[in-house]
């Protein structure tokens, strides 16, 4: 396969996960939603301006305390995220030539907090915080990839105090993220990529509880197959997995002692495949990743499904 239609076909499939972070509502996450950037991870947008609509679900249905020793939890917590992701890319003429990209993401989400004995007792839908991303920077030399970027998510969802159908995080958060992408053929059909990022989150409002700071890791390991012979359709498939990590004591007023200590952390492996157009300039995405080894935190799996499209 040319490597011409390869570095092409990545930087449309990068399109579904190069987009950045977005709110849950629950404080015993970050802010990053985990597993977006896992694959092609160093890769930036094509040139010109993408559109990319992603629908994820999380459920989960274990709590894990500080030992990881899992406690009863007889209902289930479901959060559900639309993203409609907006992206800028300049183009490079040459190989290490640097390029320049501005990102928005408008997302809506919805979530419901269902106890077996209770009934429902949360819910709330609506539009949530804003994730803007006004610099990214990527480099493209032969065998690899790299991207470095800041961004910021705005408190612009619903949150209320003690309510029940928040629909935003109530505080600011501030990231710094790098991606990296290495080709381990020369025709770049087999790739490992990894993402970091770091979140700084801001007092939320009315509780004045600031949250502890977060790392967060993605990465995968996937293989590049044409499905027709004039390669107009590519499949990418492979393992993808995160990890997320508190790394700060959260603190306020109403925050004890072994709250504050207990640091959550989230781990997952699973399954990623991209159907890629490139003549098109379109991709289509899907993940499933499954939780293992949480702690201070709850547990359990996330479904993504995505497609985007350059103009």
């Amino acid at each position: 396969m040319a490597i011409k239609k390869l570095r092409s076909s990545f930087m449309i499939a990068s399109c579904l996960v190069l987009i950045g972070p977005a709110s849950l509502k629950a404080q015993i996450r970050g802010q990053y939603e985990s597993g977006l950037n896992a694959t092609n991870s160093g890769t930036m947008a094509p040139p010109g301006l993408t559109y990319a609509n992603v629908f994820q679900i999380y459920s989960f249905n274990q709590a894990k305390d500080s030992n990881g020793i899992r406690h009863p939890m007889t209902g289930n917590l479901s959060v559900l995220f639309e993203h409609n992701f907006v992206n800028w890319t300049t183009n490079a003429e040459k190989d290490g030539a640097i390029r320049y990209g501005f990102l928005v993401d408008i997302p809506i989400s919805s979530n419901s907090l269902t106890i077996a004995d209770l009934g429902s007792l949360s819910s709330g839908a609506g539009l949530t915080d804003v994730y803007v991303q006004p610099l990214t920077l990527g480099w493209n030399f032969k065998r690899t990839q790299i991207q470095v970027a800041y961004g910021f998510i705005a408190p612009t969802g619903r949150f209320n105090k003690g309510a029940t159908d928040n629909a935003g995080s109530g505080y600011w958060g501030h990231d710094i993220s790098s991606g990296q992408t290495f080709y381990l053929t020369k025709n770049k059909a087999t790739s490992v990529s990894a993402y970091e990022l770091y979140e700084f989150h801001g007092t939320q409002r009315d509780t004045q509880v600031h949250p502890g700071q977060t790392f967060n890791v993605d990465y995968s390991l996937m293989q590049i197959l044409p499905l027709q012979r004039n390669h107009h359709t590519l499949l990418q498939f492979g393992l993808v997995g995160y990890g997320q990590y508190q790394t700060t004591d959260k603190f306020g007023p109403t925050i004890t002692p072994g709250q504050a200590g207990a640091h959550y952390r989230a781990n997952a492996m699973g399954g990623a495949a991209n159907f890629i157009l490139p003549l098109r300039k379109a991709a289509i995405s899907f993940k499933t990743l499954k939780e293992f080894g949480n702690r201070s935190t709850i547990q359990g799996f996330s479904i993504q499904l995505g497609g985007a499209i350059t103009f």
